[in-house]
């Protein structure tokens, strides 16, 4: 563990996340709701706690409220250990007149929290990505190949290079070039990885880890704002850059349409990312709710997770988030519901009943498909969400469709009998 605290994590949690909109219109992009119960802040946080880096900070800056909040509520470790997981919002000042431009410069900015001569290393992570990594191999890995640079690579066949960037390397793995999502694979240079006998190539997976006196170096030489696109090119040539393969699950969720995704394998019987491995736990806020509680219900492939109360319905293929409520006779089918963060007062029911409006959650006789339902909504009864007219993409004051999945915006009232 000494070892591991020359180490120090810096995990990027400031980014619009306009892609994502609407699940990003009230929240930062790591502060999106995971597998009905956690946030995609979750995933890095742990996987640099279950290597044993203790030293970490998230930077924050667009829409950050709920993301300081969870990780203030969450993450308070061992005052005697010397641990941290802390939070670096941007912010202004005399010699500091921008917000955050980019990867690079957002880690530039906050270089001066790095000034422990101990540290040795600093691992730089995305907050919005999908994977189980033993940070301590990559570590190995960068010592071993004495790199100035090790960046996280993930091989993907040639018809998907055109959304990422690409690394070209030498027999050694070391990086020989880097392409910013070519339009073809002919124009990489170096050679493919061969998984299954079909050629791969290394995808940035956002994931670094530098020597500390060469991340200095590189961010005072340059300008440039971000990592991807100009630092690491630029360093090809007159600094050791190395390329570590990761070949397990890894997904970048970076569109609706890839969280939709992603939520919806984690209901697979040995879904490719584990949520119940008990070696690498995912951690997030502990509630204290009661148990789910279900009445009469045919439930297939779906998560259900605590202080739900779902009274004869039918769920298939589905995540069914904190507190949900789903009434009787409804059918869900292929959705992701992110729960809600609050139990409604029984005041509040009785009052919303007198003037006959939806109570929190989803009520009887609906029948919902291929949606994503968004915290603290109410559906009132016999309620069709089935994207009715096959639209790819919609923005309308309750709800948007991105994909062909239908979107219900957070807080959003729907009264019954409405078809979306």
């Amino acid at each position: 563990m000494q070892d591991q605290r020359r180490t120090f994590c810096i995990i990027m949690g400031g980014g619009t996340g306009t892609r994502m909109y609407p699940l990003t219109r009230y929240r930062a992009k790591p502060a999106v709701p995971l597998g009905g119960r956690y946030r995609l802040i979750d995933v890095p946080i742990s996987n640099c706690l279950n290597s044993g880096f203790d030293r970490i900070v998230v930077l924050t800056q667009y829409a950050s409220e709920s993301l300081n909040k969870h990780i203030f509520r969450t993450y308070k470790l061992d005052t005697f250990s010397g641990g941290f997981v802390e939070i670096l919002a941007a912010d202004q000042s005399y010699e500091k007149h921008e917000w955050f431009q980019g990867t690079a410069d957002s880690v530039r900015k906050c270089l001066s929290h790095v000034n422990d001569p101990d540290i040795e290393e600093v691992i730089v992570l995305s907050g919005d990505q999908l994977y189980a990594l033993d940070l301590r191999k990559l570590q190995d890995f960068h010592r071993k190949n004495e790199a100035d640079v090790t960046i996280a690579c993930y091989p993907e066949p040639a018809n998907r290079v055109h959304h990422f960037g690409i690394m070209g390397i030498n027999q050694d793995r070391q990086i020989t070039s880097f392409l910013e999502k070519p339009k073809d694979a002919s124009l990489i240079k170096g050679k493919p990885v061969l998984i299954d006998k079909k050629p791969h190539y290394l995808a940035n997976m956002g994931i670094y880890i530098f020597k500390k006196d060469a991340l200095t170096k590189l961010l005072s030489e340059s300008d440039k704002n971000d990592f991807g696109k100009g630092i690491i090119p630029d360093a090809i040539g007159s600094y050791k850059l190395m390329a570590y393969v990761f070949d397990d699950y890894w997904s970048d969720i970076g569109t609706i349409a890839s969280y939709y995704e992603a939520s919806l394998m984690l209901t697979d019987p040995v879904p490719r990312f584990n949520l119940y491995n008990e070696d690498w736990q995912i951690y997030t806020r502990p509630r204290y709710l009661p148990p789910a509680k279900i009445l009469q219900c045919q439930i297939r492939h779906s998560i259900i997770v605590e202080g739900c109360i779902i009274d004869d319905a039918t769920l298939e293929h589905s995540v069914v988030g904190v507190r949900s409520r789903i009434g009787k006779k409804t059918r869900i089918e292929g959705v992701v519901i992110n729960g809600n963060d609050y139990y409604e007062a029984a005041d509040v029911i009785q009052e919303k009943r007198k003037r006959k409006e939806p109570l929190m959650g989803i009520g009887s006789d609906c029948v919902i498909q291929k949606a994503i339902i968004d915290k603290n909504v109410c559906i009132g009864n016999r309620v069709k969400i089935v994207n009715k007219k096959g639209l790819q993409e919609a923005d309308e004051e309750t709800y948007s469709i991105r994909d062909g999945i239908v979107v219900v915006h957070k807080g959003a009232v729907i009264p019954d009998g409405t078809v979306i």
